[in-house]
């Protein structure tokens, strides 16, 4: 095989011509080792239909690299072939990464600060649909989708998908041994129609919302089905794992150890260890995001001032994917204003932590971006495009919270700093304080700081004023005030949902 280039983090690959009859899936298994002077790196192989085996590669480093596929049927073994792994292009830095134990980062370092959106059966709609998907993403500013594997049976969702997941056997039923090329394709190109928007695919690998078996698959073909995507789509550096939508709607059908597996399979046949995380429905179901196989936090919760707390118990970024959605649908979940929402990511950014949007405006042909993609219909997404870029312009770390769970007054209001402290983020949310200091800095007055107005999107520097003595008060053992907070206050407009910037002078 000759010398192919492929940049470095994208995606080489390789076909060869193998069997095809039986059961392909079930009966051949292969795969290859990549070396790069001393490394190697084992890549499983997988039947893409019509005699047809491919083997894909995401180099994460510059160079020379050779391949040797191996197998126990003769036609797909001792295959060779090299590759030349070149600069990346602009745009391209690779896979994210847990950084900083709260925050994530691309692999070539540059900050990534997750700003979700959830379209979950985007992939199953008519395909004039899906290109207007990926227009409308062109300019919501979203970096990450969450998205399902499988098409979705539930209120909003009930149309047939455009391929079935896996091939249709004589009695016109799908045999769940046998994945579908041509759905899976479709959806590949779809991560990688993503890809090129700088836009992470959040893939939901099962959930419980389902009328054509795929819930019900035994646990032999759910693993072979796990290891079926990794072998597809680790290669694209997009790629995130979310075992689950609402994994505890399954769990009396897969039990928690299956779970585990569902994670191991994940570790054992992804090269790159991407992302994994995993989604409940009750609040109070929680998966142990302690496990070590577990990358972040992944939950659903309205409650988003207790984004420290999970910080605390888990130890992991937290993604809030589900604070609720904007929209007007009969269900609770679905019904925000568009005000409240961007009020909960403002909540979870200045937390520490990190926020999903999803939008559910009921339409009369059930076109609804949450479910199916399409277009926009409300206001809180182009106010997260906003949060997005104050933030991308400063936070090189990560926003870690001002106070400890519980202490005043940041049980109230949210206060994060990044780093050192040279950029603070201070949010008051429903409150509305006219003068202002706990939280800014205590070393002088060497600072800019800006009046933010989270919904109109304006940014305006504040009069700062000498700050405010707070009268002693005794809490316990403890007596506070007597003394300022900081070396300055500032003056604010009596309104709500506003918030400070403070930046050190450069």
């Amino acid at each position: 095989m000759s010398d192919a280039a492929v940049e470095k983090w994208g995606v080489f690959e390789a076909s060869f011509d193998g069997p095809s009859g039986g059961n392909p899936y079930l009966d051949v298994a292969f795969d290859a080792v990549f070396t790069h002077k001393s490394r190697e790196v084992r890549v499983p192989g997988f039947y893409d239909g019509n005699g047809t085996y491919r083997i894909r590669f995401m180099p994460d480093i510059e160079g020379e690299w050779s391949f040797l596929t191996r197998s126990k049927t003769a036609a797909l073994d001792g295959k060779t072939g090299a590759l030349t792994a070149t600069e990346p292009s602009a745009g391209n830095h690779g896979p994210v990464r847990v950084r900083n134990k709260f925050h994530f980062a691309y692999a070539d370092g540059t900050p990534f600060l997750s700003f979700g959106t959830t379209c979950y059966a985007w992939t199953h709609q008519p395909l004039d649909m899906q290109k207007q998907t990926l227009e409308t993403l062109k300019k919501a500013r979203f970096n990450k989708m969450r998205m399902g594997v499988f098409p979705k049976d539930y209120p909003y969702n009930v149309n047939e998908p455009l391929h079935a997941c896996f091939e249709r056997g004589a009695d016109g039923k799908e045999d769940f041994d046998r994945p579908n090329p041509a759905s899976f394709q479709h959806f590949e190109k779809q991560v990688a129609g993503l890809c090129q928007l700088g836009i992470e695919a959040d893939i939901i690998i099962f959930h419980p919302y389902d009328r054509w078996g795929y819930a019900d698959m035994s646990a032999e073909q759910d693993f072979r089905y796990v290891e079926y995507l990794a072998a597809r789509l680790a290669a694209y550096r997009n790629v995130w794992w979310s075992l689950a939508n609402e994994y505890d709607f399954l769990i009396d059908t897969k039990p928690m150890e299956q779970w585990d597996r569902y994670f191991h399979i994940l570790e054992e046949n992804d090269p790159y260890q991407h992302l994994r995380s995993i989604h409940n429905g009750d609040v109070t179901a929680n998966f142990d995001h302690r496990k070590p196989w577990v990358t972040h936090t992944c939950i659903q919760n309205p409650d988003v001032k207790r984004t420290q707390e999970w910080r605390d118990a888990y130890g992991k970024p937290v993604v809030n994917d589900e604070p609720e959605y904007e929209g007007d649908i009969l269900q609770s979940w679905g019904n925000l204003n568009a005000q409240e929402l961007v009020h909960r990511f403002w909540i979870t950014m200045a937390r520490g932590g990190y926020a999903g949007h999803g939008e559910t405006y009921s339409h009369p042909e059930d076109l609804i971006w949450w479910a199916k993609g399409g277009e926009l219909r409300g206001e809180a997404w182009k106010r997260i495009a906003f949060l997005r870029d104050i933030l991308e312009a400063d936070v090189r770390h990560g926003l870690e919270p001002l106070g400890i769970i519980g202490e005043w007054p940041w049980s109230r209001v949210s206060g994060a700093r990044d780093g050192d402290g040279d950029f603070r983020l201070i949010y008051f949310g429903e409150h509305q304080p006219v003068i202002w200091s706990t939280g800014l800095p205590v070393d002088g007055d060497d600072y800019d700081v800006d009046l933010i107005d989270t919904w109109e999107m304006t940014i305006t520097p504040v009069e700062k004023v000498e700050a405010p003595v707070p009268h002693p008060t005794r809490h316990g053992s403890v007596v506070r005030g007597g003394k300022p907070d900081a070396a300055f206050g500032v003056k604010i407009p009596r309104k709500p949902y506003q918030a400070l910037r403070v930046r050190r002078k450069r």
